[in-house]
């Protein structure tokens, strides 16, 4: 206990421990070693912002060259799948919160005449896939604190969509302490340190750490993994013809990518920084930036990423001791106050800290963008109305010929 109050009275957050004296032996114990495993770089991180390198436009692989070379490509990508060479890991922490649902998200149903849910258009698009291949790959998922029992009951209700149960491995995702606007870690509970989620950058050290990829089925061999999020109802997952491009262009990973619709679009773009394959996010780039056209009139930061990934295993493992940087997110986190009481903000009154798996691109050595065609594979469902929307997604849905 000493010891304890002592490193954090020498950071200036020994308040941590205020309510220590009313805790009985168990919840002693659990807040001690919380405190003594907690990460606290995130104090350093919430002092300084992030400083980014000289941008440049970066090309792709467009839709025209993909084409030319579909078939094979494809065939190069399934025989990889075949071989037990390619994973799949489907970041799904998410709530649906904006959505107006307190499930999680993948768990919201973009049905309309029918049941059909995030997880299922998700699961039913890599089915496909592995059925062409004529094997399952394991599918690695995920979860976060908050939606990990949820998530696991619904995958193992819904029969796991149709899909082999023995490659489905679930994980859940790190956490990292949130801090208020005074810099102060604060306490969710009397005996718990207030944390969250670490980003969807973190899904690397978690599955590792886990070791659920260790003890998954044909783990042994895998030297990709294809990295996508769970609100892009038409993500395609495992595309052969994707993995088949990277494989074939010699690049460490490669990101999936469309052409922006109009210059001030909120995209994060892919393109170089310093000279290595990275990400700017859509508010990194300046009016000129935006607006910079190539000789043939196209914008010359075009490519905006997905969040759909092929990552070598090598490479990753390579990379694995890097920290990556840490954004601060101004959001809303309950809180005991100086009385005991849980105070529930309806405004924003702390920071959580994330690491995005974006940043996984500049530790690269060379990157693939894959362009595709937005209409077909980009259907973000962000929000409940409006841009990137359960409403845009469903029309999109209806374009591609899936039944709502």
């Amino acid at each position: 206990m000493v010891d304890i109050f002592n490193k954090l009275s020498a950071i200036g957050q020994e308040h941590l421990l205020r309510f220590y004296d009313e805790l009985d032996e168990f919840q002693k114990r659990k807040l001690t070693e919380q405190i003594d495993s907690i990460d606290l770089s995130v104090l350093d991180a919430g002092e300084c912002e992030l400083t980014r390198g000289h941008f440049e436009p970066m090309g792709a692989m467009t839709t025209e060259q993909i084409n030319a070379r579909r078939q094979e490509l494809t065939e190069t990508g399934l025989e990889a799948i075949r071989q037990g060479r390619v994973g799949a890991v489907l970041l799904a922490g998410g709530q649906g919160s904006r959505l107006g649902s307190d499930k999680p998200k993948g768990m919201f149903n973009i049905g309309v005449n029918r049941q059909l849910f995030i997880f299922e258009c998700l699961m039913n698009e890599l089915r496909r896939v592995t059925a062409t291949a004529g094997t399952p790959l394991p599918l690695f998922i995920m979860t976060s604190s908050y939606n990990d029992r949820e998530t696991r009951e619904f995958f193992e209700q819904q029969g796991y969509f149709g899909y082999d149960k023995e490659y489905v491995h679930f994980f859940v995702q790190e956490q990292l302490p949130t801090v208020d606007t005074n810099g102060r870690l604060m306490l969710s509970a009397k005996d718990t340190v207030a944390c969250a989620p670490n980003g969807n950058g973190g899904w690397y050290t978690s599955l590792r750490r886990s070791e659920v990829f260790r003890q998954a089925r044909n783990s042994a061999g895998i030297e990709w993994l294809n990295v996508f999020a769970v609100d892009n109802v038409l993500q395609k997952i495992a595309d052969p013809c994707f993995i088949g491009a990277v494989i074939d262009s010699k690049s460490a990973c490669g990101a999936k990518v469309v052409s922006k619709i109009s210059p001030d679009e909120k995209v994060g773009v892919l393109c170089l920084e310093d000279g290595r394959p990275s990400v700017a996010e859509y508010y990194e780039l300046t009016p000129e930036m935006q607006t910079e056209r190539m000789q043939d009139g196209t914008l010359s930061y075009k490519y905006g990423v997905i969040l759909n990934y092929l990552f070598n295993i090598n490479e990753l493992r390579r990379t694995a001791g890097v920290s990556l940087p840490l954004h601060r997110a101004f959001k809303k986190v309950s809180f005991i106050n100086e009385s005991g009481e849980l105070i529930r903000p309806e405004e924003p009154n702390a920071y959580k800290f994330e690491t995005l798996v974006l940043d996984l691109i500049k530790l690269q050595s060379s990157c693939l963008a894959f362009e595709v065609e937005r209409e077909k594979e980009f259907a973000p469902v962000k929000n409940k109305t409006g841009i990137d929307s359960v409403e845009s997604a469903r029309e999109l849905l209806i374009k591609n010929g899936i039944e709502l």
